[in-house]
């Protein structure tokens, strides 16, 4: 996909928003590459979610100083050191409070946070989901490998009951987070899942992302190999992954498995969805009763079904690709348009203007 392809706006109110490069000009993934040392562990799947971000944000057709990647505390939040961006390395947990205040601030910006399934969901869930209500203009990464990486291997807010971890020796209590149902329940307008070792549908989810005007959460199952190794070995290995993906196409029928062999209906018990298998024999159900995804549908009680097909336990089917895709006013842009409109409404200096918008309504003389 090449930067004409991605519908960015470049200009809102007759604002330019994201300076463009100029004409001629090219990029490639080493421009976006920093000269810091690379450091996750052998075999980790953020060197894979790492290459290709650095390989796909020529893409965006913007310059390097227009866009600014903020992460949090944990493994994937060493994001920033290797991209040759602007970055901030925040605090655990509040990125995307920090990102929102860029956003906010700077139109220019293309905003990205980069955080984990613990410095996400955890200390930090709070933050992720007013983000997601709020509708700001971010982009957000979310590294899932269902385990705490950066302090050796205690269990977090997606590990499966029942975890054996260095905190909990006995197994884990805890329910997990499903981070898609939240999201979607969130009303989060653009909500998708990917995995790490995918560099082709990776790459497409993030195009996709990017594109979106609002906040953009992409959920990316990522291998810890040294605490939590094998956690997505169902959709990952060559023996088992077509018949644990569950393909998500917008407008396509939901089909997967070896030859198409299972798909999705609506559940008429539940309200909710069901694999089914698919074909004219007893039992099996016809292609054309076949659910449709529909990523556009602005409610988004059929999304949410459908991401309720992953396992909360051991891993076995999973939705891959993207739930949810609606336009919604975003926080930043309306927060934009209240200041213009109060400045816009008051006469004389910017002196005089603050000194109308503090002394508006009500005040009271204190004797």
């Amino acid at each position: 996909m090449s930067a004409t392809d991605l519908p960015l706006p470049v200009t809102r109110s007759g604002i330019e928003l994201v300076p463009p490069l100029e004409e001629g000009q090219t990029q490639t993934g080493k421009d976006f590459t920093s000269d810091q040392e690379v450091r996750w562990c052998p075999g980790c799947g953020d060197y894979a979610v790492l290459k290709a971000v650095q390989g796909f944000l020529p893409d965006l057709g913007l310059r390097r100083e227009n866009i600014v990647f903020v992460s949090g505390i944990g493994c994937s939040s060493r994001f920033p050191y290797y991209l040759e961006t602007y970055g901030m390395h925040s605090i655990h947990g509040r990125a995307p409070s920090i990102a929102t205040g860029i956003a906010t601030s700077r139109e220019d910006l293309s905003v990205w946070v980069v955080t984990g399934d613990g410095d996400a969901l955890s200390i930090g869930g709070n933050h992720l989901i007013h983000a997601l209500r709020r509708n700001v203009n971010l982009t957000i990464l979310l590294f899932n490998n269902r385990i705490y990486g950066l302090t050796k291997g205690q269990y977090s807010p997606t590990s499966e009951t029942g975890k054996i971890t260095k905190s909990t020796p006995m197994g884990s209590l805890d329910h997990p987070f499903n981070p898609v149902s939240l999201a979607l329940g969130a009303e989060g307008t653009f909500v998708a899942r990917t995995i790490d070792s995918d560099r082709r549908h990776l790459t497409s989810v993030l195009s996709a992302a990017a594109a979106h005007r609002g906040t953009s959460l992409v959920e990316i199952y990522q291998n810890c190999p040294i605490f939590n190794d094998g956690a997505f070995d169902a959709v990952k290995s060559p023996a088992t992954r077509d018949e644990a993906i569950i393909g998500l196409e917008h407008g396509q029928p939901i089909r997967f498995g070896t030859d198409g062999f299972r798909g999705l209906v609506r559940d008429p018990a539940t309200g909710g969805v069901k694999i089914v298998d698919v074909g004219d024999g007893p039992g099996q159900v016809s292609p054309d009763a076949l659910l449709v995804h529909d990523a556009h549908n602005p409610d988004p009680t059929t999304a949410f079904a459908i991401s309720r097909l992953t396992d909360a336990g051991r891993l076995h089917q999973a939705p891959i690709g993207i739930f949810r895709q609606v336009s919604r006013p975003t926080y930043d842009d309306l927060a934009r348009d209240q200041i213009a409109h109060a400045a816009a409404a008051v006469s004389g200096s910017k002196t005089e203007r603050l000194a109308a918008l503090i002394g508006g309504g009500d005040t009271w003389t204190v004797a």
